[in-house]
């Protein structure tokens, strides 16, 4: 299972799907533990300390200051890690409207954690760019 490299099936057939939880960003400095209990959506390691991306309750539970208040939106078709310009087209379209995104690539999907406030309109944009890329 590759997944697909084709850009016009890829924004033609994605069918975005919007998560009902809202998720936050939170750090942890080099060397600390994650607090027993996260089960986060995304864990990276910089030098600088490690990402979590969780559901809000579950970092105000664990006490971690947290930003950027999102929902995530998971693009319902299974891109290939080598496919080129699909998140350049989703955040061109989104950057266009205003918005910030932070992308998320996995290997069957790609996820976008977009402000909470303006989800539906993130939901809007990318379905327009779906069917446009259908004709």
């Amino acid at each position: 299972m590759t997944g697909e490299t084709d850009l016009k099936k890829l924004l033609g057939s994605m069918t975005p799907e919007l998560l009902p939880d809202v998720y936050v960003f939170a750090t942890l400095a080099p060397g600390v533990a994650q607090p027993a209990g996260l089960e986060p959506m995304m864990l990276f390691r910089e030098r600088e300390g490690t990402t979590l991306i969780l559901r809000e309750g579950e970092a105000k539970a664990a006490g971690l200051q947290a930003t950027f208040r999102c929902r995530m939106v998971t693009l319902n078709i299974h891109s290939s890690l080598e496919a080129v310009g699909f998140l350049a087209a989703i955040t061109t379209r989104l950057a266009t409207a205003g918005m910030g995104v932070n992308p998320v690539s996995a290997f069957y999907h790609d996820h976008l954690f977009v402000p909470a406030d303006r989800a539906e309109d993130a939901m809007e944009l990318l379905q327009g760019l779906a069917v446009e890329s259908r004709a």
